[in-house]
């Protein structure tokens, strides 16, 4: 049975809630996205999961948790990767089936730059074959119960950058919202991200838009919007130890008003309740996996260095909770 109105879904989603959170591997996992719902993301993203592991391992713990997700952020969009049509469809049917309406969406990654990922002709890879690209568009929107989008890049290199054309190859092939990052795939996260191209995909397509790249404060997620035309902007690295950039965002786009950034004291606490929250989701090998968090999280403080230091040598949420509260007490002495 088709789904109810997708087009309309999408487009009411993003209209009321035009700052998403993007995926990111090992970076995005349900605790996390649990916060950054509560600050204002309008919609999470799974970090992206791969169809093949699905079908060869369907019962593997970590995809079991790539796909759990928190009650507080559902429905969430899911995102695949693969470049067998067949795999796909039957992944992402078998997706929905399982979770239901906790699934917003489909998303296929057609932009992850990584060696590992388009040597095997996946990611942005696809940006190279848009017929075989195409046909896995088509095959999971036929197979797939809820709406079906795509995120890719403005090209495999410049030379040649073709994500107007590649659009609507998606677009007609199915996908009823595009995600484009305004980088190529030889730059990765290098250089300044091209806006400008997403301007170029909004024009070339009737399905909503949403903006990727150097979305790195409230004032860039509004300036995209303002300058490409988009339906939305997607935050990625400018959500890591900054879940508020959600909060503060939709306070410019909406009401064009400045938030006052969170204290000292207010990083160092969700810090902490970021790492018991992953604890409690993975267990306690998980709060090596807080490490590279808790430095976001510190980042232009004071002994942030120190601290990133020590928090590298964390095996235990115990341990973690006392650096935790050692530093906020020696910060509360500054009077952060």
């Amino acid at each position: 049975m088709p789904h109810a109105g997708p087009v309309s879904d999408i487009r009411e989603l993003l209209a009321s809630a035009n700052v998403v959170l993007g995926p990111m591997a090992g970076v995005t996992e349900a605790p996390f996205r649990a916060i950054c719902k509560r600050m204002g993301a309008g919609l999470t993203y799974t970090e992206m999961v791969s169809a093949k592991g699905l079908h060869y391992n369907p019962d593997a713990a970590v995809s079991r948790e790539l796909l759990t997700f928190a009650p507080e952020e559902t429905p969430c969009a899911v995102q695949l990767f693969g470049s067998d049509p067949t795999i796909m469809a039957e992944q992402a049917a078998r997706v929905v089936a399982e979770h239901g309406a906790d699934v917003a969406c489909i998303d296929i990654n057609m932009g992850c730059p990584v060696t590992k990922v388009v040597s095997n002709g996946e990611g942005s890879a696809l940006m190279r074959t848009p017929d075989l690209a195409a046909e896995i568009v088509s095959r999971v929107a036929e197979s797939a119960e809820v709406p079906v989008t795509v995120k890719f890049r403005k090209g495999w290199d410049e030379a040649s950058a073709n994500a107007p054309d590649f659009a609507r190859r998606m677009e007609a092939a199915g996908a009823l919202a595009l995600c484009v990052h305004g980088r190529t795939r030889a730059q990765f996260y290098r250089g300044t991200a091209d806006w400008g191209v997403i301007a170029d995909v909004k024009r070339a397509v009737s399905v909503p838009v949403i903006g990727s790249g150097d979305a790195f404060s409230a004032a860039d997620a509004k300036a995209m919007l303002d300058r490409t035309g988009a339906d939305a902007v997607m935050v990625a690295r400018g959500a890591q130890g900054n879940p508020w950039i959600f909060r503060e965002a939709r306070a410019l786009i909406d009401r064009d008003e400045v938030l006052p950034p969170p204290t000292r004291l207010e990083r160092v606490d969700m810090a902490l309740e970021h790492g018991r929250a992953l604890v409690a989701f993975a267990g306690e090998h998980a709060v090596t996996r807080m490490r590279k968090h808790v430095g976001w999280y510190v980042t232009g403080m004071p002994k942030a260095s120190k601290v990133r230091e020590r928090v590298n040598h964390v095996t235990s949420l115990a341990q973690l909770e006392a650096l935790l509260a050692e530093y906020r007490e020696y910060l509360a002495a500054l009077g952060a």
